[in-house]
């Protein structure tokens, strides 16, 4: 990515794009990781997925099955007029069969997201032409109201154990509302945080989820 200077980006975002490449995202397990992990904690045992006692006897693995798909999210900054950082955000069509009109996630899909963050020089050149099959509307937000406790709900949720909040953000532009939530809403608040160095005024109790031991496909999370 070419820092915003060689494109007459604003000083705000020269700096940024410096911070930016400067960071150093915390340590995430890689697939050969999780993999060493199951192995470990299934080998040699048929592993009950109702709770009952492990069985002694050896049995054949399947790694695929417990390898996360892989996916990537972009966060899509600019300066805003007022000179705010602002993220260009889209609504799904609640025609698709999968996270259809909302942005959550449920584990049934395993996904492991990849957040990337770009910086748009000039948002006058940003002209989406998006699928409406696929999109049902485009639209931007200040970077920042993912870190204030304003227009913000949550909701606490457990999987395996682990105790989590889902959280929900009203934004109303253009006489239009929109409910920001989930896992989008996760992701903007974690990149709201590492973009101004500070955590947000409320409790994140992000998932501290493990791999499980054997996934029932049809488990899911809301």
């Amino acid at each position: 990515m070419e820092l915003p200077n060689a494109c007459g980006g604003s000083q705000r975002l020269i700096a940024l794009a410096q911070q930016l490449r400067l960071y150093k995202p915390p340590p995430f397990p890689s697939d050969d990781d999780i993999e060493e992990q199951r192995i470990e904690e299934t080998a040699g045992k048929v592993v009950s997925q109702v709770g009952f006692a492990e069985s002694d006897t050896p049995v054949a693995r399947d790694p695929e099955k417990f390898r996360p798909k892989r996916a990537a999210v972009l966060i899509c900054l600019f300066e805003g007029d007022a000179g705010d950082l602002r993220v260009i955000l889209t609504k799904r069509s609640s025609g698709l069969s999968t996270h259809s009109a909302n942005h959550w996630i449920s584990m049934q899909h395993l996904l492991r997201v990849v957040p990337v963050i770009g910086i748009l020089n000039e948002k006058e050149a940003f002209k989406p032409d998006p699928n409406p099959a696929e999109v049902e509307a485009v639209f931007d937000a200040p970077l920042e109201m993912f870190l204030k406790d304003e227009n913000r709900t949550s909701k606490e949720r457990e999987w395996m154990g682990d105790k989590f909040l889902i959280h929900f953000f009203d934004y109303e532009t253009k006489n239009k509302k929109y409910m920001i939530w989930g896992l989008t809403a996760g992701i903007l608040i974690r990149a709201a945080s590492v973009v101004y160095k500070r955590p947000p005024n409320f409790v994140e109790q992000n998932p501290r989820f493990k791999v499980p031991r054997v996934v029932d496909r049809n488990t899911t999370v809301w």
